[in-house]
C-alpha cells in the first residue's frame, strides 16, 4: 500500500489554456508549434497529450511550466493567469524523460536538493523525504548514487524529486520512453497509483498510444500544434472526431477506402474501390456524396462472415502477409482491383500465403469521414 503523502487543501488547481499560440522563426521559416490551442485540465485529472514526434505536446508543458514564452494566449493555474510569473513561481513540477539527476549525489540528496534551495528546515526535509521516498518504494535507496540503480529505479527517483516539492501540477514529458518494455509497464501502473493517492492535477505526454490509453483520465490528441480531439480513452477510439485521430488511435490503424456514399438514412450503401456496402440505416445520416469509409481490422471477418454485407469485385481477395500474433493474427489482404487492406482473426489464422478469401465488414462499425483535407467524421 502506497504511503500517503499530505496534500494541503486547494492544492489541486485546474489548468486552462485559450486560444495559446507558439511560433518559432528559423532559417528555414516559421514553425508553429502550436495554433490557438485551447485546452482545460480538471482539478485533480490526470490529462494525457498524445501525438506523433514534433506535434506540439513538449511545447504545450513548456509554456505551462513558463519555460517557453507563448506569441500569444493565456495560461492559467486555478484562477491565477501565469503569463508572466517567472517558472520558479508557478509551483509546477516538471520530471523529463532522461531523469536529469545529480550523478554525484545520493538519492536522498537528490531528492532534498529542491527542498535545500528553497530554503527548507533540515527536519522538514528529512520528513518530506521520507515520506517522497516512501509512497515510491526507493527508501531502501536514499544512499545510494544513481549510477548504481536500474532504469526504473532511476525513473523513481526523478518522480520522487517532483513529488516531495508537493507542487500544485505535476508535467510529465515521456517519463517511460527510455524504459524496457517490463519496466514501462511497471511504471504505468505506479504512475496510476500515485496520481490516485496524490490527486494532483497532471499532464503527461506521451507518442504511445497504448501508454495514453491505459493512464489518461481523458486523453487530447494532437498533430502540427492542432489539437483534434479531448475526450475519455474509448469515447476517442470508438467515435474519433476525424481522420487523423481515427487513424493515430487503435493498433493495428483504421483501414480507410475513398468512395461515394449514396441513398438515404433507410438504405445507406458506400461504393468505392473495394466494392460496395451495404450500411443499412444511419443517424446522423451523411448525405450522399464523397466519403472516406474507415474500418478498424478486427471489424473485417475472413471467410463465412455475415451474408449479404458486402459484394467485392470477384466477392474476394488474396492473402499478401500474416503476422502471427498468438491467440490473433494479422492478414493483410488484397483485391483484384489493387487494394490492400488489413484483417485482424479472433483466433491463430490457418491459411496460407496467396490464399484466395472471400471478407465482409461489419456495417455497425462502420465510420464516416469527409472526403476534404480536414477529414471531419459524419456518422
Amino acid at each position: 500500500m502506497l504511503a500517503v503523502l499530505e496534500i494541503e487543501a486547494g492544492n489541486v488547481p485546474n489548468v486552462t489554456l485559450t486560444r495559446v499560440s507558439c511560433t518559432f522563426r528559423t532559417r528555414g521559416g516559421v514553425i508553429h508549434a502550436l495554433r490557438d490551442l485551447d485546452l482545460s485540465v480538471g482539478d485533480g485529472e490526470l490529462m494525457v497529450l498524445v501525438g506523433p514526434s514534433g506535434c506540439g505536446k513538449t511545447t504545450t508543458l513548456r509554456v505551462i511550466a513558463g519555460l517557453q514564452a507563448p506569441s500569444r494566449g493565456e495560461i492559467r493555474i486555478g484562477e491565477r493567469i501565469v503569463n508572466q510569473v517567472a517558472p520558479r513561481d508557478r509551483d509546477v513540477a516538471m520530471v523529463f524523460q532522461n531523469h536529469a539527476l545529480y550523478p554525484h549525489m545520493t538519492v536522498f540528496k537528490n531528492l532534498a536538493f529542491g527542498l535545500k534551495m528553497r530554503g527548507t528546515p533540515g527536519d522538514e526535509i528529512r520528513r518530506k523525504v521520507g515520506q517522497a521516498a516512501a509512497t515510491l518504494g526507493i527508501a531502501h535507496l536514499l544512499d545510494r548514487r544513481p549510477g548504481s540503480l536500474s532504469g526504473g529505479e532511476r525513473q523513481r527517483v526523478a518522480l520522487g524529486r517532483a513529488v516531495v516539492r508537493k507542487p500544485q501540477v505535476f508535467l510529465f514529458d515521456e517519463p517511460l520512453s527510455s524504459l524496457d518494455p517490463g519496466q514501462r509497464l511497471s511504471m504505468r501502473g505506479q504512475l496510476k497509483a500515485l496520481h490516485r493517492e496524490l490527486g494532483t492535477t497532471t499532464i503527461h505526454v506521451t507518442h504511445d498510444q497504448e501508454e495514453a490509453m491505459t493512464l489518461g483520465d481523458r486523453i487530447a490528441v494532437m498533430n502540427a500544434g492542432i489539437l483534434h480531439q479531448v475526450g475519455d480513452p474509448l469515447e476517442v477510439y470508438r467515435k474519433p472526431a476525424d481522420r487523423f485521430v481515427a487513424c493515430f488511435i487503435g493498433s493495428p490503424p483504421m483501414n480507410m477506402f475513398t468512395g461515394i456514399l449514396r441513398g438515404g438514412a433507410g438504405d445507406t450503401t458506400f461504393e468505392g474501390p473495394i466494392g460496395r456496402i451495404g450500411l443499412g440505416r444511419l443517424a446522423p445520416a451523411p448525405p450522399p456524396g464523397p466519403v472516406v469509409l474507415g474500418i478498424r481490422p478486427q471489424h473485417i471477418t475472413i471467410g463465412g462472415g455475415a451474408a449479404g454485407l458486402i459484394s467485392a469485385p470477384a466477392g474476394e481477395a488474396v492473402v499478401r502477409d500474416i503476422e502471427p500474433l498468438g491467440d490473433v493474427a494479422n492478414v493483410q489482404l488484397a483485391t483484384p482491383t489493387g487494394i490492400t487492406f488489413l484483417a485482424r482473426t479472433p483466433r491463430p489464422y490457418e491459411g496460407t500465403l496467396g490464399d484466395r478469401v472471400g471478407f465482409s465488414f461489419d456495417p455497425t462499425h462502420v465510420h464516416l469521414f469527409a472526403a476534404d483535407s480536414d477529414g471531419r467524421r459524419l456518422n
